[in-house]
């Protein structure tokens, strides 16, 4: 079987590897602020799923500081502006001008990332998005992590699947790539469950952009760990999550690329599952089963 990988995608296009600068907008999420919620969705560490994003401060301070991490394992030269911590378009629209603006102009930047709600797409934010697309491309990163009803109710995710479809729409009318997070594993949900989730993505009309699949990990200090330490649920093992990710990319629009078949979460926060922790061995492992499907 053969898939479409970011990183062959990126390469392909720019002619050398493409290297993510992990950057804090300072925006928070209203399932945070009180205007859906508090606490985030329950897997949701205090973090906004950003460990390893930069700490707020200007633009350019973050991406030349982001960079010094990356130069110290490569000669990199073109980079991707991502802004993954929270909900990246959800704050004052000229503060987001602003910051969006200064990163994309740069030379070295390639490209712009907004991970971000269905839920947090105004008119004024579209417009804003549009505008930026002009000048680099920009892709917008939705967490919906599953199709069910059921389970977005339960994870506290906040919204509907009708606002995610009424969104996916709009960034697809206004010529954005969008990249959809899927999470496998989440509590109640079966194997079909999670197939029925990545067979309604291959479904979309225009085609899925891209997918980030991952497999729920435990964080400490979320809503999520509490309950799995007062009443554990069952979690996958490697290889039942490896072959469960064949079966989900078998489903995908072969236009669709893949942006990640498994999470890093840091091993600080990390309770179970701790194979999740060794990155590479899911890798070679989810690589390998690839190959011979």
């Amino acid at each position: 079987m053969k898939i479409r990988t970011i990183s062959e995608e990126l390469k392909e296009k720019y002619g050398e590897k493409v290297y993510r600068l992990a950057l804090s907008s300072g925006c928070t999420c209203p399932n945070r602020d009180g205007t859906l919620g508090y606490g985030g969705c329950t897997f949701c560490s205090g973090s906004g799923s950003g460990e390893f994003a930069s700490k707020p401060a200007p633009i350019d301070v973050q991406i030349e500081e982001a960079k010094k991490l990356i130069r110290k394992k490569t000669d990199a030269r073109k980079f991707i502006a991502y802004f993954q911590s929270y909900s990246n378009t959800y704050g004052d629209i000229d503060h987001l001008r602003e910051i969006y603006t200064e990163a994309v102009n740069r030379e070295d930047i390639v490209r712009l990332a907004l991970g971000t709600r269905p839920d947090c797409l105004s008119p004024k934010v579209m417009n804003l998005l549009k505008e930026l697309n002009e000048i680099k491309p920009v892709w917008i990163e939705l967490g919906l992590q599953t199709i069910h009803e059921k389970t977005a109710e339960m994870i506290r995710r906040g919204y509907p699947l009708s606002v995610f479809e009424d969104a996916y729409s709009r960034l697809k009318d206004a010529g954005l790539d969008v990249i959809v997070h899927v999470i496998l594993g989440l509590p109640g949900e079966t194997e079909q469950d999670m197939l029925e989730t990545v067979g309604y993505l291959s479904r979309l009309d225009p085609v899925l952009d891209g997918i980030k699949i991952h497999m729920l990990q435990i964080l400490k200090g979320t809503q999520m760990a509490e309950e799995y330490m007062k009443d554990p649920f069952p979690l996958m093992k490697l290889d039942e999550y490896c072959d469960l990710v064949i079966r989900c990319l078998k489903l995908l629009d072969p236009e669709t690329v893949i942006h990640r078949m498994t999470g890093d979460g840091p091993k600080s926060l990390l309770t179970d599952p701790l194979w999740c922790a060794d990155k590479k061995r899911v890798i070679n492992t989810l690589y390998k089963r690839i190959a011979d499907a």
